[in-house]
């Protein structure tokens, strides 16, 4: 368990079992349940089948219900970069929000504050690449679109803490067609099983002002742009 310092309470959950795989994932996600109480109170039922590694409030608090050495149940049925059993490899962060279901909105700063410490002691004591500090629609896509359009990666990106958005892009799309782009975006680490999830998670993650499921000449530059940085060794 991690100290007073980066958490505030302890509140044991009994839905964990042991990992099979390295930690080398973070997994962020959002409650989509309010007050925080009722978020917590589903994480900690043994009947709920799931759990976190940390829950943080929109205040600030950070909550510790699973030790980090143990697998939580997070991310459910999931993929990034081959690896199907993200529970294993992964440590879950959930964020106390009301989602796309309760009046979707920006996460509260202070809720944010408390998770770039969290996060980086997280990185630091695992050697976890920024690469590998994801979304839970980016390992779920068709299922998930949580922490969604509105979570600050940017911000988060300064810290060193994930990838940024790559910058300098060149004109006119990289891509031969559709299917280029696909294998692509499965090269960089998403299933693609559903097609359009797919392509609406990577927008949603690196051009959230328009997700529209559509493959245009802007993400073929970032997916170009990203897989390039990756081969180059920029995006550790």
């Amino acid at each position: 368990m991690r100290g007073g310092e980066l958490v505030h309470a302890i509140v044991p959950s009994p839905n964990f079992n042991e990992r099979a795989l390295p930690i080398t994932m973070v997994v962020l996600h959002y409650t989509e349940m309010q007050p925080v109480e009722q978020a917590l109170g589903k994480l900690i039922n043994p009947e709920s089948g799931v759990s976190a590694h940390y829950l943080i409030s929109e205040t600030g608090t950070v909550t510790q219900l699973v030790p980090e050495r143990k697998r939580a149940w997070h991310a459910g049925v999931s993929c990034w970069r081959g690896i199907t059993d993200v529970n294993s490899a992964s440590i879950g962060i959930e964020l106390d929000h009301p989602g796309h279901a309760g009046g979707y909105r920006e996460f509260r700063e202070a809720q944010f504050r408390a998770l770039v410490p969290l996060l980086a002691a997280i990185v630091e004591d695992h050697d976890i690449p920024r690469a590998n500090v994801v979304g839970h629609s980016d390992v779920a896509p068709a299922r998930k679109i949580d922490p969604g359009e509105l979570f600050p990666w940017d911000r988060l990106a300064e810290y060193g803490l994930c990838l940024p958005k790559p910058e300098k892009l060149d004109l006119g799309d990289p891509f031969q067609n559709d299917g280029a782009f696909m294998l692509a975006l499965e090269r960089f680490g998403y299933d693609i099983t559903d097609a359009t999830a797919a392509v609406e998670a990577f927008q949603r993650r690196w051009r959230p002002e328009l997700i529209d499921g559509a493959i245009d000449g802007q993400i073929g530059a970032i997916l170009f742009q990203l897989l390039l940085d990756r081969d180059r060794g920029l995006t550790r």
